[in-house]
């Protein structure tokens, strides 16, 4: 029988800051069930790992100065997947060789995290917890990554203080997620949640899309500049996500202290 997940919201999820809208936390608590089912509600998501995971080992490699080979390049390094969901994300890092810490505020979503990671063997340190809290315990990582999150955040210039306060010294930011344009409000909302019902209703508000001149402004104000940008775009025809130039829905930013 498949394990039952919990999608009630415990208070250990309690965020430590301000910075977080419960509506979103309780959206994505009742669909931790579905977090590994590849055709369920996060299909999208299941696609978008391949390209993304590309992006994010390329850039690591390139800022940390590693060399981009072998099956774990990322060795010795430490990681933090922000906002990591159900683990799409967390698990392809640690098979690149990161030790990875994982954090969300779904105590449901990571519950189904911690149950497939042990059923692949993974030894992934997930937590119900705000980055908040790992800031204020001093935690830095080498490498830290939020995919797909800030956008569901009510400010997300405090959102990248925030991570930027997470890295350690030469470290490496990886943001992804929608920018605001008509384009990105035609397929990520009307097309991804009403027509494809790809999303769940209601799961993105455009107005909370963030484009890339904004998040660099964010990353300036914390002392960080973008190192390279990358679009993600969906082949009809393949029905696949590819890595692009086209910035004008989905994008990749990696940063790292300004020079």
């Amino acid at each position: 029988m498949p394990k039952t997940i919990d999608t009630t919201i415990s208070p250990k999820a309690s965020p430590a800051s301000g910075n977080v809208d419960e509506r979103e936390i309780t959206r994505f608590a009742a669909l931790a069930g579905e977090w590994w089912n590849p055709n369920g509600k996060f299909r999208a998501l299941h696609q978008l790992t391949g390209p993304r995971m590309s992006f994010v080992r390329r850039e690591a490699c390139r800022q940390l100065g590693r060399p981009d080979a072998g099956l774990r390049p990322l060795a010795g390094l430490t990681a933090i997947d922000v906002g990591c969901g159900g683990g799409l994300a967390s698990e392809p890092l640690t098979r690149l060789g990161a030790t990875v810490t994982a954090i969300d505020l779904a105590e449901a979503s990571i519950e189904a995290a911690r149950h497939h990671a042990a059923a692949q063997g993974l030894a992934i340190d997930y937590r119900s917890a705000a980055a908040e809290t790992l800031v204020a315990e001093g935690r830095r990582f080498d490498l830290v990554i939020s995919l797909e999150v800030i956008e569901h955040v009510p400010d997300p210039r405090a959102f990248v203080a925030t991570l930027a306060s997470l890295l350690a010294p030469g470290g490496v930011l990886i943001v992804s997620t929608i920018n605001r344009t008509l384009r990105s409000y035609a397929l990520a909302i009307v097309g991804a949640e009403y027509i494809l019902r790809w999303l769940p209703v209601g799961t993105h508000q455009w107005e909370r899309f963030v484009t890339p001149a904004e998040l660099t402004g964010h990353l300036g104000a914390v002392g960080l500049a973008p190192r390279a940008t990358e679009g993600l775009v969906y082949d009809l025809l393949a029905d696949r996500w590819q890595l692009s130039r086209d910035v004008e829905v989905n994008y990749l930013m990696s940063a790292a202290a300004s020079t």
